[in-house]
């Protein structure tokens, strides 16, 4: 209750409720909300934790092409004045690092009446002047009906919230069967997210950092001739094509003394296969130009950079 009262007040809401994981906080928010006569628009592109708790849900849900507004609009003009309708969108996509059009989206939503949620687990700590994230860093709080955020990204922890309205987080608290089926976060979890917010608060000058080598490594991967996608998160893909390639390429990264994830399909459409980086305040420069070395060793050896 404390961690929840806190949250809260560091997202500006006026209520939080936390979930075991961060998975199990869309599962158990979307699959309760969607009744029967309800629809959910998703960009296609979202998390599978968002697909699945609409999966779950007794509501309808159409997928928009990824942070395509023309046809987000297109669907929600379709769709009944009479249906409860809601957009969710994942604030900073995890496998690209590119980042939702919220002001474009939030407007959308007033036009025909829609909700908006935002899956934020990539953005909270990161984005925003206050680390509040994309709904912050885009100035649309007031528009973002729900705000979803993990403690296993910046809050260094295990762990969910929902942040929103009294009513609404009350009604998940008594309806969302991942949460009340399931443990609370651990003691230790609960501590960690704690302190992880204080220090976010007390020290916005890691932040600032984090972005810094967030520039810097995107500049210098773009340098060396790799395809970053349209990440402009601390999230930097490299797309490399192939599944095969994405796992050569993570060996050969690894031989170097530099770790990176693999994401192949169907995390990714197929021959988009990609190395995921992401990035720390923590990392030196002497970090980061010893990976860029090695990226540019295997890549070139592998064809993939010249």
């Amino acid at each position: 209750m404390q961690l929840e009262e806190r949250l809260a007040e560091f997202m500006r809401r006026e209520a939080v409720l936390t979930f075991s994981t961060g998975f199990q906080v869309n599962l158990g928010v979307l699959s309760c909300l969607l009744g029967r006569h309800d629809i959910a628009f998703l960009d296609s592109l979202d998390h599978a934790c968002i697909i699945d708790g609409c999966r779950l849900g007794f509501g309808r849900s159409f997928k928009f092409r990824h942070n395509d507004m023309a046809d987000l609009e297109k669907k929600l003009s379709n769709a009944s004045v009479e249906k409860g309708k809601i957009i969710v969108v994942d604030g900073v996509f995890s496998m690209e690092g590119d980042v939702s059009p919220l002001e474009e989206i939030t407007a959308l939503g007033n036009r025909y009446g829609a909700r908006v949620m935002v899956d934020d687990a990539h953005g909270l700590g990161v984005f925003g002047e206050n680390g509040r994230g994309t709904p912050e860093h885009f100035g649309v709080e007031n528009d973002v009906d729900l705000v979803m955020g993990t403690f296993s990204k910046s809050l260094a922890a295990i762990g969910g919230f929902i942040a929103g309205t009294p009513e609404v987080i009350d009604f998940i608290k008594h309806e969302a069967r991942s949460e009340i089926f399931s443990a609370a976060p651990p003691p230790a979890s609960v501590a960690a997210a704690l302190k992880a917010l204080e220090i976010i608060e007390r020290e916005p000058e890691r932040r600032k950092q984090l972005w810094e080598n967030t520039t810097y490594m995107k500049q210098e991967f773009e340098t060396l001739g790799f395809d970053t996608g349209g990440s402009a998160s601390p999230v930097i893909p490299l797309v490399v094509g192939e599944d095969m390639d994405a796992f050569r390429m993570t060996m050969r990264l690894q031989d170097e003394g530099v770790f990176a994830n693999p994401v192949v399909s169907p995390a990714v459409p197929p021959g988009r296969s990609m190395i995921r980086t992401s990035y720390m305040a923590t990392h030196t420069r002497e970090h980061l130009d010893a990976s860029l070395e090695a990226f540019a060793k295997v890549g070139r050896s592998m064809g993939i950079i010249s």
